[in-house]
């Protein structure tokens, strides 16, 4: 079956750039609309030409000035950039507390640069559940590096590995939260560390920290050890340039690896493993829970589950029984 002349337009103006048009796409997404699903459908198969670099650390890390200073490295290098920031979802509306990075915004005029803000809306990890899909529409318009900044939630940032090709994992000295960090199993993530204002006390002794534990850690499948990348202040334009443009050509320089290695294939696959994943919840589980919520029935379950007559692991059995047969 062809494309209407609408989908068809669609197509070609999301591929020539058009913000606009990309915008309301993820947008639709977002919302869970049935014809952005389509959309997505038409445009997968120009999709797997972006680099994805993730960004992940505590809140106050200072990930966004970084981003900022990543995107005009990358532009100075004539990289097309996408930026897809995860924030808060605000209780009132839904959407992203922050709206696009206000810090951003020098780069709205430069048509080689897309930011979009995604509200996590409840997603587990701090994710976005339309990250995914975000992506690949920034893939299609042609950013050949697409950069993940996460809400920065903890533990549960590890699923940022599932969306990228490169992790870099950000922390700041003095925070308090190093060591929980290390421990939380978010370091095992990491393909790039960055000490961030690391003009502060404390930088030593983080990067000794980071140092020890990358030595006691087995080597990986590509050889790559995850470099330890110091940045200072901000207000220090000429060594804080010099150091984010280290951290650029360190992201380049894994991408390379992952290539010539053939394991940036094995990182796609886990991406698609994990898309496949969320198409699935979305296709079963999604119509389930709606028609339960739209009858009734989800507070009557709940009502029993409340009062003992039942329990949250056999209601769950009896739907899946009476769904799935």
């Amino acid at each position: 079956m062809g494309n209407s002349p609408e989908e068809t337009e669609q197509l070609r103006k999301i591929r020539a750039g058009d913000v606009r048009t990309a915008s309301r796409l993820i947008r639709n997404l977002e919302d869970g609309l049935p014809e952005a699903k389509s959309s997505l459908k038409r445009i997968f198969p120009h999709t797997g030409r972006a680099h994805v670099v993730g960004i992940t650390g505590a809140p106050g890390a200072g990930k966004s000035t970084l981003v900022d200073s990543l995107i005009s490295s990358f532009r100075s290098n004539e990289k097309t950039v996408g930026v897809l920031a995860v924030d808060p979802t605000s209780p009132f509306t839904g959407g992203a507390i922050l709206g696009d990075r206000i810090r951003m915004q020098r780069h709205a005029e430069d048509p080689g640069v897309f930011v979009r803000s995604l509200a996590t809306r409840g997603a587990l990890g701090g994710l976005a559940k339309a990250v995914g899909d975000a992506v690949h529409v920034m893939d299609v318009m042609g950013k050949e590096i697409v950069m993940v900044e996460t809400v920065g939630t903890g533990q549960q940032e590890v699923e940022i590995i599932n969306h990228s090709h490169t992790v870099i994992v950000v922390l700041v000295p003095g925070m308090g939260d190093e060591i929980q960090a290390i421990k939380a199993g978010i370091m095992e993530i990491a393909d790039i560390f960055v000490i961030n204002k690391a003009d502060r006390d404390g930088a030593a002794q983080l990067m000794n920290e980071l140092i020890a534990m990358l030595n006691m850690a087995p080597e990986s499948a590509s050889g790559w050890r995850p470099p330890v990348i110091r940045i200072g202040s901000v207000f220090e334009p000429v060594p804080f340039g010099e150091s984010v443009a280290e951290l650029s050509a360190a992201i380049g320089d894994h991408y390379r690896r992952l290539v010539e290695t053939g394991l940036l294939g094995d990182r796609m696959r886990r991406k698609t493993m994990v898309e496949i994943h969320e198409a699935l919840r979305d296709a079963i589980l999604e119509p389930i829970l709606k028609g339960l919520t739209e009858s009734g029935e989800m507070e009557q379950i709940a009502g029993r589950v409340l009062r003992k007559e039942s329990d949250p692991y056999t209601a769950a059995e009896e739907i899946a029984r009476r769904c799935l047969k």
